[in-house]
């Protein structure tokens, strides 16, 4: 069984694709994820995360983007959680990383979109 998840955790790098995560859920400190956060992807695009009600591991997430608008319950595990095809990974104290992963109308390849977001204090 241990060599069958060798395999399967390199091919998952082999593809760029990340291993789950065995760590359990813990409980957060709020102060590093409620509020307001914002910041612009490469192509000017601006966004918003608002974080609301983290209680544990969990919290109430609004992410906006230009037309996109996503309400979800949330569980952060690792420094991260998802919100819809958008993850939120919180890099330092005020700082986040957002990936989203987008689709080219014209080409319907996707591809992944990156960008810093800053906590408003």
């Amino acid at each position: 069984m241990a060599d069958l998840m060798s395999i399967l955790s390199a091919n998952y790098k082999a593809v760029g694709l990340s291993v789950p995560s065995k760590t359990p859920y813990v409980a957060v400190d709020p102060n590093l994820y409620e509020g307001s956060w914002s910041g612009k992807y490469a192509n000017n695009k601006s966004f918003t995360v608002e974080v609301s009600n983290v209680s544990g591991f969990r919290a109430k997430v609004h992410y906006q983007s230009e037309g996109t608008s996503k309400y979800q319950d949330v569980l952060i595990k690792d420094g991260a959680f998802r919100i819809g095809d958008t993850k939120f990974s919180l890099i330092k104290q005020g700082t986040a990383m957002i990936s989203n992963v987008v689709t080219d109308p014209a080409s319907g390849q996707t591809y992944l979109d990156q960008a810093y977001a800053s906590q408003k204090t």
